[in-house]
C-alpha cells in the first residue's frame, strides 16, 4: 500500500490508496470504483469516495474534470443523461438534462426557401446552440440523491483547471481536425490554437476561465449558471458571437429567460429484460434505451451461446438494422410527441419483428408498426421512416459506484467534437451544437420546436440480476452509441467474453444503412469475410467507433472497473481497495 497526497482547496489531503499505477484500463477490487477516459477525471471520483462522498457525489467530480481535461467532448455547455441505482431504496432513477431549443425556436428554424441549410455551416455556428442542462443536472443529482455540495465535488475540477494539464496525441489530432471551426472563434483561438494551429502533444493548457465558472457555480450554487454572469455571458456568446477578425457564422437567438426556465426532468427508467438481467436505460428523449432494448427483444429469440461467432454476429447486425429503422421512424421528446415506446418494448412485437431476419443481411429496412402492441385505443399517427439523420460522434461516458451499493452510469455532451466551437469569453467553456441532432425538414416527430430537446442516441445502461447490479455500459458515438452497448451486452452475455474483452473487441455498427460501419483494420480479417459470407458490406473510411466505461459486480462481492484498452488514447479504471 502506498500514501497518495491529494490537494484539495490548498489543503493537503493524505489517503491511503492500493498500488498506483497510471491509466490502467481494468482494475478489481473492493469499495467504490470508477472508470472513464481521462486519467485525472478518475482520479477526481476516487479522491470524492476517499473523502465520504457516494457514487452520485463522485461522478459529478468525474464530470466536472472530464470538462476540462476533454473539453472538445462534454463540459457545463451541454447536457446529458445520467442513470442512478439507489441501494438503499433498491430502485434506479435517470435525470435528463438534455438541451433544449430556445423560446424562440421553429420548425422552420434550419430551412432556407423550403430546403434544409447545408448542415456543416449550421454545426459551426451559435444557431446550433441549446439552452445548456449539465449544470442544473448535477444540482438536481446532488441535492437529491448525493451527499456533497459544488464547493467539495468541483475542487479537483477547479484544481486541474488551475495546474493544467498536457496535451496528449489524440487531443492533438482532434483538434487539427477542427481548426477551421475553432479558427472562427477569438476565444478558442485563444485557448487551443498556437498561431492558428492546433497544439502540440505535451503542450500545457492551463483553463482559468473555467476555474472561474467553476468558483462562480461552488460559490452561487445552480443560479449562478442560469441567472448569473455566466448566463449573461452564453446570451452576450451566442446572439453576438465572438468572431475573430474576418471571420463569421451563422447566428443564434437565445434569452436570459431561456437559461432561468431550463428544467431537468426526472424520469422513470426504460426497463426490460434479457436472459435473465434487468436491462435499465434513459427513457425519450433518448432513443438510447428503447433501441438497444427492442434489438435485445428481438435477438433473445435467437440461441445465439450455441451459434458460431459469425452467425451470431451477423443475427446482432440485422436486429440492430431492425431497431433503428423503427427508432429512426418513431422516437422524438416525449413532451410532443406520443412515440409508440410500448409497442417497441413488446416481446410480440420483436417476434414479429425477428421473423424478418434470414440468413443474408438485409438493406435499409422499413420501420414496423408497434402501434398494435400498444394496447392503447387512440388513433395515434404513423409517420414514415427517416434516412438516419446525421448525427456528430463525439461525447463522453463515465460510471461510478461506492462502498454502499450505488451505481452510476452517466452519458453527457457538447454534440460534436468541439461543439458550436464557440467558447464563452471569460469563462473557458464551449458551448453545445445539440440543436443539430433535430431532423432539419419534417414532416417528422423530431423537427425543431421551441422547448423541445433534440432526440440523443446516449444509452448510459445499468443491467441487474436477482435484484442486484450486475453491470453497466455506456459509450460516446452519436449514432453508434447504441450500437457500441448492444455489441458489448452482446459480446459479454452471448458470445461469454469477459467486460475487458467485450468493451475492446472490434466494434461493428449497423444503424439502417446500405454499408456497416467498421473500425480500421477490421475489413480484412477473418471474422469481416465470415461475415461477408452473409452479404454485409462494409462503409468506406473506417473509423474508431466509440469509448466505452463499464462497471461489473462480480459474485464474490468486489468490483470490476473497465475502460478502453487502445481506443482514445486508453481509460483509466480504479478502484478503492484493489483485490488480491
Amino acid at each position: 500500500m502506498k500514501k497518495a497526497t491529494l490537494l484539495a482547496c490548498g489543503l493537503s489531503l493524505s489517503i491511503v490508496l492500493g498500488p498506483v499505477l497510471a491509466r490502467t484500463p481494468v482494475a478489481t477490487g473492493t469499495g467504490g470504483a470508477v472508470a472513464t477516459i481521462s486519467e485525472q477525471a478518475s482520479n477526481s471520483a476516487l479522491r470524492i469516495l476517499n473523502g465520504g462522498g457516494n457514487a452520485i457525489d463522485a461522478a459529478v467530480a468525474a464530470a466536472a474534470t472530464l470538462g476540462v481535461t476533454d473539453p472538445f467532448s462534454c463540459g457545463i455547455g451541454g447536457g446529458g443523461f445520467m442513470v442512478i441505482y439507489l441501494a438503499k431504496d433498491k430502485r434506479v432513477i435517470t435525470i435528463d438534462h438534455r438541451e433544449t431549443a430556445p423560446a424562440g425556436f421553429t420548425p422552420a428554424a434550419f430551412l432556407e426557401n423550403g430546403k434544409p441549410v447545408d448542415f456543416e455551416s449550421v454545426v459551426a455556428s451559435s444557431a446550433s446552440v441549446g439552452v445548456p442542462g449539465t449544470v442544473r443536472g448535477w444540482h438536481e443529482a446532488l441535492t437529491r440523491y448525493g451527499s456533497m455540495d459544488f464547493k467539495k465535488v468541483l475542487a479537483p475540477a477547479i484544481e486541474v483547471a488551475d495546474k493544467g494539464y498536457q496535451v496528449t496525441e489524440i487531443f492533438s489530432h482532434l483538434t487539427a481536425q477542427n481548426e477551421r471551426k475553432f479558427q472562427l472563434y477569438a476565444p478558442t483561438s485563444a485557448l487551443y490554437l498556437r498561431n492558428g494551429k492546433a497544439v502540440q502533444p505535451g503542450t500545457l493548457i492551463r483553463n482559468p476561465g473555467m476555474a472561474r465558472a467553476y468558483r462562480e457555480i461552488a460559490q452561487g450554487g445552480v443560479k449562478a449558471f442560469y441567472e448569473g454572469p455566466i448566463a449573461r455571458a452564453i446570451v452576450e456568446a451566442v446572439n453576438k458571437p465572438p468572431f475573430a477578425p474576418g471571420k463569421s457564422a451563422r447566428t443564434g437567438r437565445m434569452s436570459m429567460a431561456d437559461l432561468a426556465n431550463y428544467e431537468a426532468r426526472i424520469r422513470q427508467p426504460l426497463r426490460s429484460t434479457y436472459r435473465g438481467y434487468e436491462i435499465y436505460g434513459m427513457p425519450l428523449p433518448s432513443s438510447g434505451g428503447a433501441t438497444v432494448a427492442e434489438a435485445l427483444n428481438i435477438l433473445e429469440g435467437f440461441e445465439l451461446s450455441r451459434m458460431p461467432r459469425a452467425q451470431a454476429e451477423h443475427l446482432y447486425i440485422e436486429a440492430s438494422r431492425l431497431a433503428f429503422a423503427d427508432r429512426n421512424a418513431y422516437l422524438a421528446d416525449p413532451e410532443y410527441i406520443d412515440a409508440p415506446v410500448a409497442g417497441l418494448l413488446s416481446k410480440e412485437y420483436a417476434a414479429q419483428r425477428r421473423k424478418l431476419i434470414n440468413q443474408r443481411a438485409g438493406r435499409s429496412a422499413a420501420a414496423g408498426d408497434p402501434y398494435g402492441y400498444q394496447h392503447d385505443q387512440s388513433v395515434p399517427l404513423r409517420p414514415q421512416s427517416h434516412r438516419l439523420q446525421l448525427e456528430n460522434a463525439h461525447t463522453t461516458h463515465l460510471t461510478v459506484s461506492d462502498k454502499d451499493g450505488n451505481v452510476v452510469s452517466y452519458t453527457f455532451t457538447i454534440e460534436s467534437w468541439g461543439g458550436s466551437g464557440i467558447v464563452v469569453p471569460g469563462y473557458g467553456f464551449l458551448l453545445n451544437n445539440e440543436l443539430t441532432d433535430f431532423d432539419f425538414s419534417g414532416p417528422h416527430p423530431n423537427v425543431p420546436e421551441a422547448g423541445k430537446r433534440p432526440r440523443s442516441s446516449m444509452a448510459p445502461t445499468i443491467a441487474l440480476k436477482d435484484g442486484k447490479p450486475a453491470f453497466t455500459i455506456g459509450s460516446p458515438g452519436g449514432s453508434t452509441i447504441i450500437t457500441t452497448v448492444l455489441q458489448t451486452i452482446f459480446n459479454y452475455i452471448d458470445l461469454g467474453m469477459p467486460m475487458d474483452q467485450a468493451v475492446n473487441a472490434p466494434r461493428i455498427s449497423e444503424r439502417n444503412g446500405e454499408a456497416t460501419s467498421i473500425e480500421p483494420g477490421f475489413a480484412g480479417t477473418e471474422q469481416a469475410r465470415a461475415l461477408a459470407r452473409f452479404g454485409h458490406r462494409w462503409e468506406a473510411d473506417p473509423e474508431e467507433i466509440g469509448a466505452a466505461n463499464a462497471l461489473v459486480f462480480n459474485p464474490d462481492g468486489t468490483v470490476t472497473a473497465v475502460s478502453e484498452g487502445k481506443r482514445h488514447g486508453v481509460g483509466t479504471a480504479l478502484v478503492q481497495r484493489r483485490g488480491h
